[in-house]
């Protein structure tokens, strides 16, 4: 089992414990997963596939790392090829890459700016090429910027915020959707923050909260063609984005507000994504799941 958290899928009288992480920042954003301390747990080997996602070919962007490489372990679990997209951490996408093929199935590392929109062509193109078909749009980059004020939210960072959160979310669409056949599914990562707020993360959250509005008309334009558009919104979860953008006194208690008392793993992220790409949820559209350590909120 998982040495750092043993009550995980284990029958045991263990209580749930405060997790804290040693201190630590990374001062380029997006973060380097190999470097952090400890490395994020992407796969649980107590997870064993039944071939939920065979034959389907998914991409998924910001899948080099964090919660993008554990959907995509999960994924190849379950059967699908996968194409990552990533920015330029090419020793983390390397690393996913042999752990999808660990599992015998295809990993296509593709490296590049969602910010340009025509790199999003690019990406459906060299899927295509290779897989011949895209089942699964998995929409997971993102980057945070904390400010203690608005006032100290340059138009820069604004615009960065919003061209890598949300853009990358009309250009990828946009550019898959004529290959996409019924029965596909879209799914976008959102955040606990676009229902909880979050008084560092203004920027980013208002993006986050625009995932949702974006999933939920979407779905309704897309539901005569088949096509389930869906979103996950996790809590706080322990991956490059939080060290690369978080002081290293931060980290040190980061997690802790939740009623569980710790942050997340990104592997407690992936069957929820498994679930809205699969048959399994083939009545769910439209609709935000909440993976947060029990955080209320309102959807």
């Amino acid at each position: 089992m998982i040495p750092m958290y043993p009550y995980y899928g284990q029958e045991t009288k263990c209580k749930q414990v405060p997790i804290t992480f040693p201190p630590q920042h990374q001062d380029i954003q997006p973060g380097l997963e190999y470097i952090m301390n400890p490395i994020p747990i992407s796969d649980n080997p107590g997870y064993k596939g039944s071939g939920k996602l065979a034959g389907k070919t998914a991409i998924i962007t910001g899948g080099d790392s964090g919660i993008g490489r554990a959907v995509a372990i999960g994924f190849a679990k379950e059967g699908a090829d996968v194409a990552i997209v990533y920015l330029y951490e090419r020793e983390d996408a390397a690393a996913t890459k042999q752990m999808v093929e660990h599992y015998g199935r295809c990993c296509l590392l593709i490296e590049g700016d969602l910010r340009q929109p025509e790199f999003s062509s690019e990406v459906v193109r060299r899927t295509l090429e290779r897989y011949g078909s895209i089942n699964i749009l998995v929409l997971n980059q993102g980057v945070q910027f904390p400010q203690k004020s608005i006032l100290d939210i340059t138009d820069e960072q604004l615009e960065n915020t919003y061209r890598t959160n949300i853009f990358p979310l009309f250009y990828m669409t946009k550019a898959a959707l004529p290959y996409l056949c019924p029965g596909s599914s879209i799914i976008s990562t959102a955040s606990v923050t676009a229902y909880a707020g979050a008084p560092l993360l203004v920027d980013y959250s208002s993006t986050k909260g625009a995932i949702v509005s974006f999933t939920r008309s979407l779905s309704l334009q897309l539901v005569d063609q088949g096509i389930r558009v869906n979103a996950v919104a996790p809590g706080p979860i322990w991956t490059p984005l939080i060290v690369s953008s978080y002081s290293a006194e931060y980290v040190k208690t980061f997690g802790l507000e939740t009623p569980m008392k710790r942050a997340g793993q990104p592997f407690e992220l992936a069957p929820t994504y498994i679930y809205l790409a699969s048959n399994d949820s083939s009545f769910v559209t439209g609709q935000v799941l909440h993976v947060n350590g029990g955080v209320m909120t309102e959807t």
